[in-house]
């Protein structure tokens, strides 16, 4: 679907594992004076450890501000964007409306995943000046752009790649479960946890950990938990919990158990 009078932009992300990169593809469309589609593809490199979510929403705020640039942003009344991210599509109203009034929080107060490509998507749009619509298009579908921007977006994956759009302190963990988000239930109890992974939150000013249990009656489960104390990937902890499964928080670090080296990968400074 292509409009007249609107500079139309299809956008998608892609990533892979082993090792996680991820990559975006975008496809700038208008009608010219004799009715016909000009088509302009663009080609921009990926992320290392990038998530899908992470680059079909980069994807849309790198288009819009291309669009803010383009030679052709001048002479439509709108612009239109297509992706196949429900993700993206579902929650641009909330992430305009809500969550940037809500210190990016969602109404129980856990931290929005992705917040500052949020921010900055939010921050695109204004930027523009012209009305901006989101629309979802369905994946792998017959849409000729929509498959041309998936072609971009793997390639763009398997090139050169920029730096993560975040730091992660990651290490190797011991559990052979995966991770169940709420799998460990909140009590206002003490656990004993090793860090999996450590990640800051610029915009919530708030760390989110994944942690495998130790001791106890969740030994072995692997969860997420957020907080304002700092903690590192691969050391050992006791913490005490708050009672909010929906909001899991660490009230306290009563003391850390054991230290391991520390990993390879860069520290999130806050």
């Amino acid at each position: 679907m292509v409009y007249e009078n609107t500079l139309n932009i299809y956008t998608d992300g892609s990533s892979f594992s082993h090792p996680r990169r991820g990559g975006m593809g975008l496809r700038f469309i208008w009608i010219n004076d004799v009715g016909d589609e000009v088509v302009e593809d663009e080609e921009i490199p990926g992320h290392e450890q990038a998530t899908n979510n992470e680059m079909e929403l980069t994807a849309c705020v790198e288009a819009l501000e291309r669009a803010a640039t383009h030679h052709k942003i001048v002479d439509v009344q709108r612009v239109a964007l297509f992706t196949d991210s429900l993700y993206v599509a579902d929650n641009v109203a909330r992430a305009k409306f809500q969550w940037s009034k809500q210190k990016w929080l969602n109404r129980n107060g856990r931290p929005i995943e992705n917040a500052s490509i949020w921010k900055d998507l939010v921050r695109a749009i204004q930027k523009l000046r012209k009305p901006v619509g989101f629309e979802w298009v369905k994946g792998h579908a017959k849409d000729a752009h929509n498959k041309a921007v998936d072609k971009l977006a793997k390639k763009s994956a398997k090139g050169v790649l920029e730096s993560p759009l975040k730091v992660t302190t990651v290490r190797r963990k011991k559990s052979t479960q995966t991770v169940q988000v709420g799998s460990v239930a909140m009590r206002s109890q003490v656990l004993t946890i090793r860090v999996i992974t450590d990640t800051y939150l610029r915009p919530q000013k708030l760390f989110k950990y994944k942690y495998e249990v130790l001791e106890g009656e969740f030994v072995g489960k692997i969860d997420l938990i957020f907080g304002t104390e700092v903690l590192r990937a691969g050391r050992h902890y006791e913490i005490r919990v708050n009672s909010e499964p929906k909001n899991p928080r660490i009230v306290e670090v009563v003391r850390e158990i054991e230290s391991e080296p520390a990993a390879n990968t860069q520290d999130p400074v806050p």
